[in-house]
């Protein structure tokens, strides 16, 4: 695919919170994401992510508590949505699961799964960028179901929509240069604990994997952006890699122009959500991330955060920013680089 664009940042400072960061030098970002891209991000639509949603957040999965019947039953979801879509397991089989036994879990855990599916790059098949979000949630209680539709059912149908959209892609010739590891973790709820085992026995060799795109609540509106909802708070995109912090701020200006809001990227920000979601455990082994979120609302971690309560024209433009910056990265010429 042809390069578009040369794009020479120099001296440039941007704001992360309460915290001020200059580039002391150039840098050269190779923009090939174009209109191409642009015919498989519309497939990510409303309507699609809705009817998604509904199901994934329903009474049948009973709040998709990590081992129990309900997780069970959204990862075997997870995995007919794949094989239905024609998306491999990262095995070339029909098995999507990585099984984690107890012992890697908590005593008073049964096994659990997380979900993989994959595309195979083009050019460079060994270096892989993930795209993640947790499916699991709190479960149930003898009063009611933990629905979780926020968190996450909006970060997994995310990831199912923008898989689809690289599919399309495959399918009309227009696969991308490296790999897509589409991966849905379990145990999030109970401590990062599937993302754990997955830094502990990955399915690719870390030192491939490029980036890890992390999705955690993108479908509501939190109270500091009630009068401006067009946003989404991205923490950790600069901390390993400066490249990739601007390449997915030039990618938003170009495509989507949600507000980034850096609030929570401040290392002084009470709330570490920069330790709290599945990305740390690629952050911790040196792999540049970034944690896509919408912060908490008046309905986290309650039954009542149900999937009529979600802004869907939001989630698929967040879902949207996600694909366009997967895209670039599994496209350019050259890997993420990390930088101090």
């Amino acid at each position: 695919m042809r390069k578009l664009l040369l794009i020479t940042l120099t001296l440039i400072a941007f704001s992360c919170g309460s915290n001020t960061h200059t580039l002391d030098k150039s840098l050269n970002a190779d923009l090939i994401t174009n209109a191409v891209a642009t015919n498989y991000a519309n497939t990510i639509n409303t309507s699609d992510l809705k009817t998604l949603l509904y199901q994934f957040a329903s009474d049948e999965f009973e709040g998709r508590e990590t081992g129990e019947p309900g997780q069970k039953l959204a990862a075997e979801y997870l995995k007919t949505f794949y094989i239905d879509h024609k998306i491999k397991s990262p095995n070339n089989d029909d098995n999507y699961f990585q099984t984690i036994p107890t012992s890697n879990l908590k005593p008073d855990l049964n096994p659990s799964e997380n979900v993989a599916a994959f595309i195979k790059g083009t050019e460079k098949p060994d270096e892989i960028v993930v795209i993640s979000a947790h499916y699991d949630h709190l479960g149930k209680t003898n009063t009611g179901i933990y629905y979780g539709a926020d968190d996450d059912g909006s970060g997994t149908v995310a990831i199912l929509e923008i898989a689809e959209a690289f599919q399309k892609a495959v399918d009309e010739g227009n696969g991308p240069k490296r790999s897509i590891l589409f991966l849905h973790f379990t145990g999030e709820e109970k401590g990062l604990l599937g993302s754990k085992y997955y830094s502990e026995y990955p399915i690719f060799p870390l030192d491939k994997t490029v980036t890890d795109l992390n999705i955690d609540m993108i479908g509501r509106v939190d109270d500091a952006h009630i009068n401006n909802t067009n946003y989404v708070y991205l923490i950790g995109s600069d901390k390993l890699s400066k490249e990739l912090h601007f390449l997915s701020e030039e990618i938003n200006e170009k495509f989507t122009n949600l507000n980034l809001d850096y609030t929570y990227n401040d290392e002084n920000d009470p709330n570490r959500f920069y330790y709290r979601s599945d990305h740390y455990n690629f952050a911790k082994n040196n792999i540049p991330i970034i944690f896509y979120f919408n912060g908490t609302h008046k309905d986290y971690h309650k039954m009542t955060d149900t999937p009529d309560k979600i802004n869907y024209d939001l989630l698929s433009k967040r879902a949207k920013l996600v694909f366009y910056t997967a895209w670039e990265i599994a496209n350019r010429e050259n890997r993420i680089a990390l930088t101090n």
